[in-house]
């Protein structure tokens, strides 16, 4: 049973300590005894010491629950047991008039690029980095983009707007019939997968998407190149988005796009494979990268497939859910459409890849089979100088050659070798032209 796991009982604990820490220094106060001094800084190094255990193993939600329910001398007390980089966090959890007890004037803030809010003014998006609390209130945002925020500042943005705001890592875990759908407040919540592709790693990125009262709320751990489009655009191209809607539209477009232009980028990287695998002369080391490159691009390929796939049942909720206007439905079908056709590019791309595999490994398996076969022809040569050397080997040998000067036999010896060896070489090339000269017969006859 672990304080972390029990938030009522770890607030207990700390409300102990904090009591038995005030008894004993009162109780050594009121004693005159000798180097009292000295116990009471033993005592209260060892409370201190308690304290920030406990606290230490407490998520920065239950810390700020403390700090709410006990005193505001306790609650001073308590903040200069946390660790510093935790202070932060812990100020997004309390009020604003107990963070100003506790921090003094210091807000909370966002790291730069953390909580993005775009605004739509006369038809102009107006962007508007929020780094603190007080830059958010007054504005009435059409898109707020969260990235990579931590669990407190996603809480007080969630207790901001009224909204759920869930961790993008946990959604990965959903079902796909649990990733779109709608609450009783008419909040839409879809749970979508955006293809990064860099420096040749391709992966998806889970993005949970929440509209709420006219707003939308994206929620990503990673910068998106979809997202970066979508921002240029809207500044480049004032009045495409005239409401949340069309602005989730746009992006769910944008990542049909990016996908579009990752497949683009295959079909030139399976071009230059193909023209290196149909060449004269394919070695190892080409084949070895070869495989290298088609491995990956079928990676690329299938998790494209699969992102089409994830978008395309996102845009077809929207269309099933009747939540869009007339323009936006037509809008929304066109996406489906430019998915189908993406869709017969990632099935041929997979049946040309299936090619170039199978090519490459037929031009391993004839690499294989030339060696082969000049090893075989290797030992045929061989075979009948193994046993006239072995003869020579023979004691009968030296008998044989008795009174002949030594060099002179066994130069006889050699010579006789070498002429065996050349005799059964040029017998085996005869019979292999006679081979493929009845073949290439055939092969016109059959023309």
């Amino acid at each position: 049973m672990t304080l972390h796991s029990h938030p009522a009982l770890s607030r207990q604990a700390i409300i102990e300590l904090l009591n038995k820490q005030k008894l004993v220094e009162g109780m050594v106060r009121a004693q005159s005894q000798p180097h009292h001094e000295l116990v009471e800084s033993v005592l209260h190094k060892q409370h201190l010491a308690e304290l920030q255990t406990v606290l230490a193993r407490l998520p920065v939600t239950e810390i700020g629950n403390i700090l709410e329910a006990v005193s505001p001398d306790d609650a001073k007390r308590l903040w200069q047991l946390i660790e510093g980089d935790r202070l932060n966090d812990i100020l997004w959890e309390v009020s604003s008039a107990l963070g100003e007890q506790l921090a003094g004037p210091t807000e909370p803030r966002f790291h730069a690029g953390e909580v993005t809010a775009y605004l739509l003014v006369e038809g102009r998006m107006k962007i508007v980095d929020i780094t603190c609390r007080s830059e958010m209130e007054g504005l009435r945002p059409i898109w707020v983009d969260v990235l990579a925020a931590s669990k407190s500042e996603r809480g007080w943005l969630a207790r901001y707007f009224g909204v759920e705001l869930p961790d993008p890592e946990d959604i990965t875990d959903l079902e796909v019939s649990a990733r779109f759908y709608q609450e009783e407040n008419d909040e839409v919540h879809l749970h979508s997968n955006f293809l990064l592709d860099r420096e040749g790693q391709s992966r998806t990125v889970p993005v949970a998407f929440i509209v709420h009262t006219n707003t939308l709320f994206t929620i990503r751990s990673e910068e998106l190149p979809v997202f970066r489009l979508q921002r240029r655009r809207m500044r480049s191209q004032p009045g495409e988005v005239l409401d949340c809607k069309d602005l989730l539209l746009a992006l769910y477009a944008a990542d049909v796009e990016y996908s579009a232009d990752a497949l683009e980028d295959t079909y030139s990287t399976l071009r230059r494979v193909g023209k290196t695998v149909l060449s004269e002369s394919v070695s190892d080391s080409d084949a070895a990268r070869i495989l290298a490159d088609i491995a990956e691009e079928e990676d690329l390929n299938g998790r494209i497939r699969g992102n089409m796939l994830d978008t395309q049942r996102a845009v077809s909720f929207l269309v099933r859910g009747r939540f869009l206007s007339p323009t936006q439905l037509e809008d929304a079908r066109d996406i489906i459409r430019d998915i189908e056709s993406l869709n017969s590019h990632t099935a041929f791309l997979f049946e040309k890849i299936n090619f170039l595999m199978d090519a490459t490994v037929g031009f391993i398996n004839v690499s294989q089979n030339k060696r082969v076969s000049q090893l075989t022809v290797a030992s045929v040569v061989f075979m009948p100088l193994n046993v006239l050397a072995g003869v020579g080997g023979m004691s009968e040998f030296s008998m044989m050659t008795q009174g002949i000067p030594w060099p002179m036999a066994y130069g006889a010896f050699m010579g006789g070798l070498a002429v065996v060896g050349w005799a059964t070489y040029t017998l085996l090339k005869f019979y292999e032209r006679r081979k493929l000269g009845k073949r290439a017969t055939r092969n016109a006859l059959a023309l």
